[in-house]
């Protein structure tokens, strides 16, 4: 009662009537009360001691360990049509399977027997290669009998100087002993013409004697053009040899330049014949691409492309697969002023979405359902919503992850760090101050003992 009234109550006389202000005013009641209240202030106050394990909490996906193992869009190496598919959403495909066929749409390459007649074209060259080859070695022969013939010729023509020069030797010796001839038929004359002046020899004598003169002059004018004809004969054949060696030296030019064309022609030729195989093999790889295949074993999960005349640019993704053989890992962002209490090894308590879990983050004994981890892999560069990636790998010695687990599933993650009171735990929440960052023997003996809290953890989530 407030006794806000000028009317005054008796408390006397009306308690006695009301059990509700009886219960009210009951002295055992306060009493039990005190006591409730002394006892949970008690309770708080020895709680604010209990021990208390840090941790760093962060929420992420299941993922896979590795990247080959994870998701993927199977894409189209050339542009086409759908023409078929082979595969419905939800099947499992085994590697090299046919997932989707292609058509062409490209005009280069609508002609279906373009192969076979690219390879008809390297045929052709290929020919060509072998009548240019016959071709060179058609010419070296030609080549090595002109050399022979020329060889022949030239030692012909050297022998006619040769004898010109010996002839040449002869007929100047025959001119030297006409010469002498004429001396001595001029003396002969000299001295009958003064004998005939003496009148010791006649008139006849003189006259043979100056006919005999005439004689070895005529001699000697027919020895000496016979040296000049020898002379220019000499003449003649070394002019000859000149010739027959600028004749074939010209037919041999001639020989090796047709020679070397046809090599010339060869080289083209094999290049041609190489830039066909290749582009033979280009449309062999084309024609293969036609075909989607599956690049593992798989489960197609949906199918990007569905309609049948669709057309497919190059590099586009048709279908989506997941593989079947895969190792689950948890990818978790942890915040930036958290990130150097995170180092590879260390110890992850996981929690799954749809797995039934009693979670006490700073008291790991009391918490069940909760499975190990190891931090696999810490990403050195901040992601796109401002935290650092960690990968997360199952702990070999913890109860093995979930099978119904998939890949995607959210997951929240508790890394456990050093054991403060729960006071300075509270205290350091309200400040927002960081975990403590222990390394070396603190960081040995926080180990051991979260291993331990990790066993009986483990126990826990199997009972």
């Amino acid at each position: 009662m407030l006794n806000i009234s000028t009317n005054k109550v008796n408390e006397k006389e009306v308690i006695p009537y009301y059990r509700s202000f009886q219960e009210v005013i009951d002295p055992q009641f306060a009493r039990v009360l005190t006591y409730w209240l002394v006892g949970i202030l008690l309770a708080f106050i020895v709680m604010l001691f209990l021990p208390w394990t840090q941790n760093i909490q962060a929420k992420g996906t299941v993922t896979t360990l590795r990247p080959e193992q994870r998701p993927q869009t199977i894409h189209s190496t050339i542009a086409g049509r759908i023409e078929k598919w082979y595969v419905t959403e939800g099947d499992t495909v085994r590697r090299g399977d046919t997932i989707v066929f292609l058509s062409e749409i490209k005009d280069d390459y609508f002609d279906p027997e373009l192969v076979e007649r690219t390879s008809q074209q390297v045929d052709a060259k290929e020919d060509a290669i072998t009548a240019y080859q016959d071709k060179a070695s058609a010419l070296s022969g030609q080549i090595a009998a002109l050399r022979q013939n020329r060889d022949l010729k030239l030692e012909q023509a050297s022998n006619k100087i040769q004898q010109s020069r010996f002839k040449v030797i002869s007929d100047s010796a025959a001119v030297v002993a006409a010469e002498i001839d004429l001396d001595i038929a001029n003396t002969q004359y000299q001295r009958w013409d003064t004998l005939n002046k003496l009148d010791i020899k006649s008139r006849t004598d003189l006259e043979n004697k100056l006919n005999s003169y005439r004689k070895a002059q005529a001699e000697v004018v027919e020895k000496v053009n016979k040296l000049m004809d020898s002379r220019q004969e000499l003449l003649n054949a070394r002019i000859a040899y000149n010739n027959i060696t600028n004749e074939f030296n010209e037919k041999l030019a001639k020989a090796e330049s047709d020679r070397q064309s046809a090599l010339s022609n060869q080289f083209g030729t094999q290049a041609d014949v190489a830039k066909l195989k290749n582009k033979r093999t280009n449309l062999e790889q084309r024609v293969s691409f036609r075909y989607i295949t599956a690049p593992q074993d798989g489960f197609i999960n949906k199918a990007l492309k569905p309609g049948i005349g669709e057309t497919v640019k190059e590099g586009e993704a048709v279908v989506s697969i997941i593989p079947l053989g895969y190792e689950l890992a948890a990818e978790i962002f942890v915040r930036p002023v958290d990130l150097p209490l995170v180092q590879r090894g260390e110890e992850v308590r996981l929690q799954f979405d749809g797995w039934p879990a009693i979670v006490f983050s700073g008291w790991p004994n009391a918490s069940f359902g909760t499975f190990g981890g190891l931090v696999f892999a810490v990403e050195t560069n901040i992601s796109s919503n401002g935290r650092y990636r960690v990968l997360i790998q199952p702990d070999p010695k913890d109860e093995v992850w979930p099978g119904p687990l998939r890949v995607g599933s959210g997951v929240e993650a508790f890394a456990l760090l050093n054991d403060v009171p729960l006071w300075y735990e509270i205290w350091r929440q309200l400040n927002g101050f960081p975990a403590d960052f222990y390394t070396g023997e603190n960081a040995a003996s926080g180990s051991s003992g979260k291993s331990g809290d990790d066993k009986s953890k483990s126990s826990g989530s199997k009972k």
